[in-house]
C-alpha cells in the first residue's frame, strides 16, 4: 500500500481582481470582484513507503502549495489526499506524529530560546524518550554540528545554523514520512555532502519516506531516485531519474582543446554529422553528436584520428537543462 496517495487533488485561491494604482484600490473598495486561481490542478499522486521522491517545478509551480497539502496545512477545494491512511487536513494531530516537515522559509523554533531548548520542547511534544532524544541528539551534531550554537538564542542564528537547527527538529521524532523543502539552503559544501549522505541513509537503511523539494539539482541526483515535474499545477514528467536522463538526453558533446586556431565553419564542412560551436579560447571547440546515431567511441575514433586534438573531454546536458526544457514545453513524455 502507498504511504502517501493523492488523486485529483486541486487546490484554488480566490484572487482579488482590481485595477492598478489609488484608482483601482478606491474602485474595489465600492466594488468588490475577485477571480479563481488554480495552483494544483487535478494531481495524482503515489509514493510507497522508503521511496525518495524529487517534487520540483520553476517557481509558482504549485510545490510548496502541494506541499502544504499533503501535511495537511492546507485543505483541498477538489480530490483526496491520505498519508498513511489518513486525511492529514482531518487528522492533524495523529499525522502530525508521524511526518516531520522541513519549509526553508519557515522555522520551527522558538525565536527567543536557546536551541536546544526547542528541540527539548518537541521531545516532550511528540513523546520522545530520553534514550531515543540522547542518541539522535548525537548523531544530528555529528552530521550537522549542532554543538557549537545549541546554547544560543535561535534569533542569533546565520542562516546555514538555523538550517541545521530546523533539520534536527523535523527528524527529532525519527517520523516515517519526511518533506523537505530546500534543505541545503544556507549549507557550505563538506556540509551538503555530509546531508545528503545522511538523508540517502535515513532512507536506504532506516526505511523512511522521503519527498524533497529543492532547487539545487545535487541534491536531487545524490538523493532520489524518483522525480516528479510539476509545471502551471500539472504533472509534466512521474518517473525514475535515471528513466528521465535516458528519454531525454538524446545528444553528447565531445569538447576538443586544437593545436591552433579553431575554424567551425571548416570543421562543419568536413564533419557535417555534428554540430560544432566554438568555445571561449581561439582552440576551443565542441562537437555535439546524436548518441543514439553514434557511439562515443566512433565519434573519438573520428575525431582524434584527424583532428589529434591536444586534449579532449565528454559531456552530456545536465538534468537541469532536461527539466528547464520541460518546463518550457520543449518536451513531451
Amino acid at each position: 500500500m502507498p504511504i502517501l496517495q493523492a488523486q485529483s487533488l486541486s487546490k484554488r485561491f480566490r484572487r482579488p481582481d482590481k485595477d492598478s494604482g489609488f484608482k483601482g484600490a478606491v474602485k474595489h473598495l465600492m466594488q468588490r470582484k475577485y477571480k479563481n486561481f488554480t495552483a494544483v490542478d487535478a494531481i495524482d499522486l503515489s509514493i510507497d513507503p522508503g521511496e525518495s521522491v524529487a517534487y520540483v517545478g520553476p517557481n509558482g509551480a504549485g510545490k510548496s502549495t502541494t506541499v502544504k497539502l499533503l501535511t495537511g496545512i492546507l485543505k483541498p477545494s477538489d480530490g483526496t489526499v491520505r498519508v498513511m491512511g489518513r486525511d492529514p487536513h482531518v487528522e492533524r494531530i495523529a499525522n502530525a506524529h508521524d511526518i516531520g516537515v522541513l519549509f526553508g522559509q519557515r522555522t520551527q523554533l522558538w525565536w527567543d530560546l536557546p536551541v536546544e531548548e526547542s528541540l527539548k520542547l518537541l521531545k516532550h511534544m511528540y513523546g520522545v524518550s530520553d534514550a531515543d532524544y540522547k542518541a539522535r541528539i548525537e548523531r544530528f551534531d555529528e552530521l550537522l554540528d549542532l554543538g557549537e550554537f545549541m546554547p544560543a538564542l535561535a534569533r542569533t542564528l546565520s542562516l546555514g545554523q538555523r538550517m541545521r537547527a530546523d533539520l534536527a527538529c523535523a527528524l527529532i521524532h525519527n517520523p516515517k514520512m519526511v518533506y523537505l523543502d530546500e534543505p541545503t539552503i544556507g549549507l557550505d559544501i563538506s556540509v551538503k555532502d555530509r546531508l545528503r549522505a545522511f538523508l540517502r541513509n535515513l532512507v536506504n537503511e532506516e526505511g523512511t519516506t522521503l519527498l524533497l523539494t529543492s532547487h539545487d539539482l545535487a541534491d536531487i541526483e545524490e538523493v532520489c531516485d524518483r522525480i516528479v515535474v510539476i509545471d502551471e499545477g500539472k504533472i509534466a514528467y512521474d518517473g525514475p531519474i535515471v528513466q528521465l536522463k535516458a528519454h531525454y538526453i538524446t545528444t553528447k558533446a565531445v569538447n576538443l582543446v586544437l593545436e591552433e586556431a579553431a575554424d567551425v565553419k571548416a570543421l562543419a564542412e568536413k564533419f557535417p554529422t555534428y554540430e560544432w560551436t566554438a568555445g571561449e579560447a581561439a582552440s576551443e571547440v565542441t562537437a555535439t553528436y546524436e548518441s543514439a546515431r553514434f557511439t562515443t567511441a566512433e565519434v573519438l575514433g573520428d575525431l582524434t584520428g584527424q583532428l589529434a586534438p591536444r586534449d579532449l573531454s565528454l559531456s552530456e546536458p545536465s538534468i537541469e537543462d532536461v527539466i528547464r526544457r520541460l518546463y518550457a514545453g520543449e518536451l513531451t513524455k
